[in-house]
């Protein structure tokens, strides 16, 4: 479905040093040294060294990104792969992403792009101008520009530049995050940011250290911000077995979910051996219904299973009166019943955006 593939850019591959922009989010320290201030790690970062993500680094005593405008990938999916099912049903989101990430998950599904800063002293990429990125969005008949496949917090100042540009055509942005934003950048996204799908990968602060090299409290409070902020706010679990597929932890998060608003959509994901975590097979269907379960026990109303395709979950019911309200068979709409955002049967509120 690709309309507008940029090269992953092996030939244009440059030394860090030729690529140095200014950073958005830090303050100066002692000494020369820098505070980034743009997720949750806020790495102290030395003179001649980079912080967590390895793209931002400290030049002469200021933050500079290695990254601005330099994509690895740019693709046009349906908005439903995000997976973003509250936002614009069956709509298109022209999906960018830069090198590097701020976690380092063992599991990694994008390793080769978000891990490649760690591995070598060259970023790869293709300069493309955030002017043409939502020019290609246009033409592809794109609703949505999604920063996504790495982690779109560490390329903050490429989403802010492409996405003010794409909200003053009409279009809608979206996150594909891991959540590790602080208040700040959650606060300077508003002017750009209409939506974001939020990993939660588990809800062991121990775990999150050691399988991703992050807190479980930094992401819980990303989700909170950007709720706080009025950013709508879905939420994805990756079920790993033997990793956080316990009742104890699923019922946990399940809880924390509800919580916050039931109305948050709830999207459990199979699991499937990738990068350094090629032990557990594929998620088994009973595991992620069992953890349906848990989720509708705590009272959220909308849990959708993800790699299963034809599962009768990747509907959306009404939570009233049971009405199928947006159909869906893997990442295609086969039906859209909404009523300006309500229930034709019941006329129960659906949350979401759907206003085009």
């Amino acid at each position: 479905m690709g309309v507008w593939p940029v090269a992953l850019a092996r030939s244009t591959s440059t030394k860090n040093s030729e690529q140095l922009a200014d950073a958005a989010l830090w303050h100066s320290e002692a000494a020369g040294a820098v505070r980034c201030d743009l997720c949750a790690h806020r790495c102290l970062v030395l003179p001649g060294k980079a912080g967590v993500c390895r793209v931002r680094v400290n030049h002469a005593g200021i933050l500079k990104t290695l990254v601005l405008n330099r994509l690895v990938s740019a693709w046009a999916d349906p908005i439903e792969k995000k997976p973003l099912f509250h936002v614009l049903p069956g709509s298109k989101a022209f999906s960018i992403a830069t090198p590097g990430c701020n976690f380092r998950c063992s599991y990694c599904q994008n390793w080769q792009i978000s891990q490649v800063a760690r591995a070598s002293d060259s970023i790869p990429g293709e300069v493309t101008p955030p002017e043409a990125v939502v020019e290609a969005a246009i033409r592809s008949r794109c609703e949505v520009v999604a920063f996504t496949y790495t982690e779109p917090t560490i390329f903050f100042e490429t989403a802010e530049a492409v996405g003010l540009l794409a909200r003053d055509r009409g279009l809608k942005n979206i996150f594909v995050t891991n959540g590790y934003l602080t208040p700040e950048a959650v606060a300077r996204s508003v002017s750009f940011l209409d939506a974001a799908n939020v990993d939660l990968k588990g809800f062991d602060d121990a775990k999150y250290r050691k399988v991703c090299g992050a807190t479980l409290r930094g992401v819980l409070e990303g989700i909170e911000s950007l709720l706080a902020a009025g950013i709508w706010v879905e939420i994805t679990t990756l079920v790993v077995p033997g990793l956080n597929d316990s009742d104890q932890e699923l019922k946990a998060m399940a809880k924390h979910i509800a919580g916050l608003g039931r109305h948050i959509p709830w999207h459990l994901s199979r699991f499937h051996p990738d990068y350094k975590m090629a032990g557990p097979g594929p998620t088994p269907l009973a595991t992620l219904e069992r953890a349906w379960r848990a989720g509708r026990d705590a009272g959220v109303d909308f849990i959708y299973l993800g790699n299963t395709p034809g599962h009768a979950s990747e509907s959306t019911t009404c939570p009233t009166c049971g009405t199928m309200v947006i159909g869906r068979d893997g990442f295609q709409l086969t039906a859209l019943n909404l009523r300006e955002g309500r229930c034709p049967s019941c006329g129960e509120c659906i949350a979401g955006l759907w206003a085009r």
